[in-house]
């Protein structure tokens, strides 16, 4: 408080020019008063007593304030933008907020500088928040739809390092968020009153500055690539301007797509009548995204997964298709590719996740459901409190964390280990006696971030209740300790990518028969940690069934023969997928549809 009265007294007192803090000490002053009679302040008493001490704190704080507002103005809002070069630019907005305080009278001004502080604070969190989303969603924040990730990111804290990491992180980031805004506005004040002070040379200095910054824009005057004059702040503010109407739009948008279903009204005898008596499995895998099979330092071990598993399947009598689907997500937000996967529409967000699992919009689960020959089920190992959104699925039974009779140690976030989650599966439903066909929805989540400890396959006799993951567990990597080296995190990465795999592939060959039907896909890509900097959004997906006629009915869709899919395999849309499963395996004279999902079908923009 002192503070702000200071720089308010030096604002009114110093409009001719003059600078409280130079000039000669008068003989009240020398008696220990200050000119107006009254007892002086502590600052002013240091002045006196240690001039050359005060002067250097006094430039030393000024510099500090001017660097502060600097870097508000000049901070990229990505990581690898993040450069020496990026603070070296002229930034427009700095220049017209000076000559706006040096215009205002002195009132005006002072609410103007405080006001520009705080926002100048918000924007600096703002580009941070954006650094972290970039990082692990390949996006920056968004304003309307994205406040409800702030509550996962917390839980995923808590999962990975424990309530004490969790409760340290968040005291963390608000401690952080209230520093800057009071730091920011405080240097917005005091380069103020050092303007005012000094009006004929912030005058003529905004104005050279001014003339600097259109020259550079003229000529595209760069240092090291970078342009020298920058309006970036404005154009994000822009960005973010239209990103927010865009939030309101997209839900008038959605809700006319969600309205457009090709079989709403087909008769519950003519759904999936080339799946008749077999047990269809749709199984997603966490983070199983095109970076494990394409990327160099990856391709090798993952193809070697995918070659064995193709070669032993098929001599277990099964065959195997493959091509690519791109993903709403990248990163996280897992329950968007699934929603998008299962629905039909492109659940980009979580207002359009909301708005789905509020509606009456039908479902692959939901269609099994209605057909009347399939029990419904849900293995989601991840779920580990209430999730009501599982009704509007249409599962008849979800099996959580603590419903697959697991014992054994959480590895980081991920509560069940893959193998232990088939092995559940198969007990608790598949391997059942004098049971109906069965369509699963099974999530693996052993390739969640972080990838470390990893889990590793054991003897399918030896799983129990899972104790013996206690001492794989130790065997594993600590996540802080990997999460130091970019390189560490990538080869943990695709062992948990493997792991899944491996599950899947001898779970099929254990348990399956002639009538299991298993479709298995990764839902996004990995964080840009281990993308390595791909805008690729697309994940791998394969269709194994040991009946020749259930791959018949696909032959049209040109998949790659085996596990793992060509680079010029058909790639469509995740959104795309229940269309073309739906018409796939309906009435082969296309009465089940209207032919929505037929061979090319582009995705839907939006």
């Amino acid at each position: 408080m002192q503070l702000f009265t200071r720089s308010r007294q030096l604002s009114d007192t110093t409009e001719s020019g003059a600078d409280p803090d130079d000039g000669p000490t008068t003989s009240g002053e020398a008696a220990g008063e200050a000119p107006d009679g009254t007892a002086p302040t502590r600052w002013e008493r240091l002045r006196r007593r240690h001039p050359r001490t005060a002067r250097g704190l006094t430039v030393g704080t000024t510099v500090l304030a001017g660097a502060l507002l600097l870097f508000a103005l000049l901070m990229p809002n990505r990581v690898e933008r993040l450069t020496f070069a990026a603070f070296l630019r002229v930034p427009a907005e700095g220049i017209l907020l000076a000559t706006l305080l040096l215009a205002l009278p002195p009132k005006p001004r002072r609410i103007t500088a405080a006001v520009s502080g705080v926002l100048l604070g918000l924007l600096t969190v703002l580009k941070m928040v954006d650094m972290g989303f970039y990082q692990v969603l390949a996006r920056p924040f968004d304003l309307v739809l994205d406040w409800i990730l702030f509550d996962d990111a917390a839980e995923f804290v808590r999962e990975s390092f424990g309530r004490g990491g969790q409760i340290l992180a968040v005291i963390g980031v608000i401690a952080l968020f209230i520093t800057l805004l009071v730091l920011m506005t405080l240097a917005a004040v005091r380069i103020t009153n050092l303007m005012v002070r000094h009006r004929p040379v912030a005058a003529r200095t905004t104005l050279v500055l001014g003339v600097v910054w259109i020259t550079c824009v003229t000529l595209g005057v760069q240092i090291t690539g970078v342009p020298l004059a920058t309006k970036g702040t404005a154009q994000m503010l822009d960005n973010r301007v239209e990103q927010v109407r865009a939030g309101i739009k997209d839900g008038r948008v959605f809700a006319q797509q969600a309205a457009v279903d090709a079989f709403a009204d087909t008769p519950p005898d003519q759904l999936f009548t080339g799946l008749r008596g077999k047990d269809v499995l749709f199984t997603f895998v966490e983070s199983y995204g095109r970076v494990a099979i394409d990327d160099p330092a990856m391709a090798e071990p993952i193809d070697a997964v995918l070659k064995e598993g193709t070669g032993t399947l098929k001599a277990a009598g099964f065959e195997s298709r493959s091509g690519w689907l791109e993903s709403p997500v990248t990163g996280a937000g897992s329950w968007l590719a699934h929603s998008t996967f299962l629905s039909g529409l492109w659940i980009k967000n979580q207002q359009r996740y909301r708005s789905l699992t509020t509606s009456d919009r039908m479902t692959l689960t939901n269609y099994f459901r209605k057909a009347g020959d399939w029990r419904t089920v849900g293995i989601v190992p991840g779920v580990r409190r209430a999730w009501p959104e599982g009704k509007y699925f249409g599962l008849e039974h979800i099996y959580d964390s603590e419903q697959l009779g697991y014992q054994g140690p959480y590895f980081s976030w991920t509560p069940v280990p893959d193998q232990f989650s088939m092995e559940a599966f198969e007990r608790l439903e598949h391997g059942r006696k004098d049971r109906e066909p069965i369509m699963a929805e099974i999530i693996l989540a052993s390739s969640h971030n972080p990838w470390s400890p990893n889990a590793r396959m054991i003897d399918w006799d030896d799983l129990g209740d899972g104790s013996v993951f206690h001492e794989i567990k130790k065997e594993g990597t600590d996540p802080k300790e990997v999460w130091r080296d970019p390189e560490r995190v990538r080869a943990e990465y695709r062992k948990s990518i493997e792991y899944s795999l491996r599950s899947l592939i001898e779970w099929m060959e254990r348990y399956g028969d002639e009538d299991t039907v298993l479709v298995f896909l990764g839902d996004h890509q990995p964080v840009p940690t281990v993308t390595a900097g791909s805008t690729s959004r697309d994940v791998p997906i394969t269709l194994v069934a040991k009946d020749p006629k259930v791959l018949d009915r696909v032959a049209d869709w040109n998949w790659t023969e085996g596990l793992k899919p060509a680079p010029t395999a058909p790639r469509w849309g995740m959104d795309t997928f229940r269309d073309r499963f739906m018409t796939a395996y309906g009435p082969q004279d296309g009465s089940g549809g209207n032919g929505a999902g037929s061979g090319t079908a582009p995705r839907p923009t939006g």
